[in-house]
């Protein structure tokens, strides 16, 4: 039998079922229909009621696009889904009807797992700008900031990283504000062939020296050796006991995996 004549049979016996039972659609319902027909600004979609609702081009992708064009979209005609109602009209009572906010749906739901199960992710780098990089992750814009960039990746950034891939983890999301913030740090921490552990004792290279204390690179990943944990008496210039490029013995005291980050201590360390 012919796929097409497949597709109205079905259709024809759903509006029959909505006719014979009186069904109510009621907003924030997920409906079964066919793209029928394209319209200047959207699509026609055969629901099973009297009346076709209405797809409109603004509610077809959650994607960003800068040049939008109905005509790229033409392939979804006679194509049965699922559509997210969102109201009808006011005059005509017709259904408006949506694929993007559905898909958002799904997406939310998806991302909600990923973060649950800490999933590590390999993400295309779509915009770079002085705050970070942005990403998308299930058809969702997702940012990266500057501070949770693995320092060889930001000297990268800085360059050519855009359209290229990088290492994350889901750091925070909020899908009320449509908010979802990653981690590159973290995402290199846990592919760190070194599993770190509290009091272990560690070899670092002084990377880079600040009045508040010396970051440290141990086995590719930064730690902050904070003044307060150099030694028992205060430090006034912390530049007269290290150097860049030397190598100090130190013990982990706090490990954050989430952001990727390690705090050490000289303190009761012998040399």
């Amino acid at each position: 039998m012919d796929i097409n004549i497949c597709k109205y049979n079905k259709i024809n016996k759903f509006a029959k079922i909505l006719h014979k039972y009186k069904y109510n659609l009621n907003n924030g319902d997920i409906l079964a229909g066919t793209i029928i027909y394209k319209e200047h600004s959207g699509f026609l979609v055969n629901i099973g009621t009297k009346i076709a609702g209405y797809l409109p081009q603004e509610e077809i992708t959650i994607k960003s696009i800068t040049n939008f064009s109905l005509s790229n979209y033409l392939f979804l005609l006679n194509t049965t889904r699922e559509f997210f109602l969102i109201t009808k009209h006011s005059n005509d009572k017709q259904p408006i009807l949506s694929i993007k906010r559905l898909d958002y749906i799904r997406a939310w739901k998806r991302i909600k797992q990923l973060y649950l199960e800490d999933i590590l992710l390999y993400l295309k780098v779509n915009y770079l700008n002085k705050g970070g990089l942005t990403i998308y992750l299930e058809g969702l814009q997702g940012f990266i900031p500057k501070s949770h960039i693995e320092s060889k990746n930001l000297y990268l950034a800085q360059k050519v990283i855009t359209n290229t891939y990088i290492y994350c983890k889901l750091l925070t999301f909020n899908d009320q504000k449509n908010q979802l913030i990653l981690s590159n740090k973290s995402a290199i921490f846990s592919l760190s062939k070194h599993k770190f552990k509290l009091g272990e004792l560690v070899y670092g290279k002084i990377i880079l020296i600040k009045t508040y204390g010396v970051f440290l690179k141990i086995y590719n990943i930064k730690a902050l050796l904070h003044v307060s944990e150099i030694g028992f008496t205060y430090i006034k210039n912390i530049n007269i006991f290290f150097s860049i490029g030397k190598l100090i013995k130190v013990k982990i005291i706090h490990i954050n995996i989430k952001q990727g980050k390690l705090s050490v201590s000289k303190r009761n360390i012998n040399i």
